[in-house]
């Protein structure tokens, strides 16, 4: 394969905790970034050992680095030490609060991703290609985790441009599944339709383009063996879009306890797209992938 060390940030996230054991499977040397302290039982929901289960059960196979992509001369330092062919970059803060402080934003997700671009193809490094997670909402911009994601997104593009940077966008759609943030739309009404609870809602009518997680992750490894240009981003994402309130309903029917959605009980976020769906055909075309589980599917394996 044509890179065989692979550095993952955010690789304890919901994502990341399924990626990186993934691309230990798959063959690769894999680096995982945390923040110092981690592995010492600081991470919330892991005091026992520091990492998610998943994480865990690799990690005699993995080698760790500690910065906070924050501070600059901590990520060079651990991109140096990682000395990677590729990078993941999935570490990002809002995704499950979007409104979050501005400064936070800033800091975490422009100051971050800067600082790893730059750290990433200094001349002390063997990067070959740096893939950053990207959302749909950055299209759009209407609140304060998009406009951050954008805002490191146009650095990558004038990096990838003026420099020819092999740097990519993986723009992922909705995605769901296991281990996901309780704030989510999925994991929130999973649990009240198990508990055979009323579930109070927007209207629902936003209609989104939902990728399981494992989806997300095969996409993720597709575009390591891919032939990219610089600032090009592949879209990871089913090409469908189905409504907020046809999910919960679909939610509320395979669970099968009672309760029910109760639409428009709650008001809907300020400047919401009504329609995001992903480019499959144009992804399959990049990178050869498409999505493999329907929504029913991991709904199912979501509610269990």
């Amino acid at each position: 394969m044509a890179h065989t060390r692979i550095l993952v940030t955010g690789a304890t996230g919901f994502i990341g905790r399924l990626l990186t054991p993934y691309l230990v499977q798959q063959g690769y040397a894999v680096t995982a970034l945390a923040r110092e302290g981690y592995a010492e039982g600081y991470a919330e929901g892991y005091a026992e050992t520091g990492w998610p289960p998943e994480i865990t059960a690799v990690r005699s196979q993995i080698d760790v680095v500690y910065a906070d992509l924050r501070n600059w001369q901590l990520t060079v330092r651990a991109v140096r030490a990682a000395q990677p062919d590729a990078v993941i970059h999935l570490a990002a803060v809002g995704v499950a609060d979007p409104f979050l402080p501005v400064d936070t934003a800033v800091r975490h997700n422009l100051n971050g991703t800067i600082n790893l671009l730059r750290a990433c193809f200094e001349k002390t490094t063997t990067c070959q290609q740096l893939i950053v997670a990207r959302s749909p909402g950055e299209l759009a911009s209407m609140n304060v985790y998009a406009a951050s994601k954008a805002a490191a997104w146009n650095f990558c593009q004038m990096y990838g441009r003026t420099q020819n940077w092999p740097i990519h966008g993986a723009m992922v759609f909705q995605a769901y599944g296991p281990g996901q943030s309780p704030r989510n739309l999925v994991p929130a009404a999973v649990a009240a339709a198990r508990a055979g609870q009323d579930f109070p809602m927007t209207v629902g009518t936003q209609r989104r383009d939902w990728i399981y997680v494992t989806d997300v992750v095969a996409g993720l490894s597709a575009m390591l063996m891919a032939t990219l240009r610089p600032g090009e981003t592949v879209e990871l994402g089913s090409g469908q879009a189905t409504s907020l309130l046809d999910v919960v309903q679909l939610v509320y029917r395979l669970a099968g306890r009672g309760g029910r959605p109760l639409p428009g009980a709650l008001p809907s976020r300020p400047g919401e797209v009504e329609v995001q769906a992903a480019n499959a055909v144009h992804t399959r075309e990049r990178i050869g992938w498409g999505t493999a589980v329907t929504l029913e599917e991991g709904l199912k394996k979501v509610i269990g």
